[in-house]
């Protein structure tokens, strides 16, 4: 009887035994999952991140041509740069004078060609003012153009305003003739 004792034990020390084996090895196995686990789950992050960056900048990228052929289309010259080089450009005052002596216009060419008054652009040169984003992207595609380029886009843009201030009289907007008064 000692001996069935003694081996009934035994089998319940070794199954302790192998119980306490048993969640030594799940815990050890656990903790090596981990180890390899979070880095990746770090990396996963990051490249979701990434990629959200990513699909902003090509959204961007995409609205910007739509708009750019549509001026095509039109038969109008885009005078845009794209949203990362209107980040990276620096603009000061100084900047802008010399842009203009660069190009060989006056402040009210600059104007007729980035959409502002004269005024503003005077305002930007004594640095009281900046221009907007718009602007600034105006400003940068100029400083990719020549001076031949430029001109002709002054001229075209000046030709274009004074077909746009020429208006009909008003008897002739309202299809009436004028009395005359005696």
């Amino acid at each position: 009887m000692r001996y069935a004792i003694q081996q009934m034990e035994e089998g319940k020390l070794m199954a302790r035994f192998e119980a306490i084996i048993k969640s030594e090895i799940v815990r050890l196995a656990k903790r090596e999952v981990r180890k390899i686990s979070v880095p990746l789950g770090r990396d996963v992050r990051s490249l979701k991140s990434a990629v959200s960056q990513l699909r902003q900048a090509v959204l961007t990228l995409q609205r910007v041509t739509t708009q750019q052929q549509k001026q095509l289309e039109k038969g109008e010259t885009p005078l845009q740069a794209a949203p990362e080089e209107v980040k990276v450009s620096r603009f000061s005052p100084r900047l802008i004078r010399s842009l203009r002596g660069h190009l060989g216009i006056t402040q009210r060419e600059l104007a007729l060609l980035t959409g502002v008054t004269v005024g503003a652009v005077h305002l930007w040169e004594s640095g009281q003012f900046k221009p907007s984003e718009k602007k600034k992207a105006v400003i940068v595609a100029l400083r990719k153009l020549g001076r031949r380029e430029v001109r002709k886009l002054v001229e075209k843009k000046s030709a274009g305003r004074v077909k746009q201030t020429v208006r009909p009289s008003p008897s002739k907007r309202r299809g009436k003739k004028k009395k005359s008064r005696k």
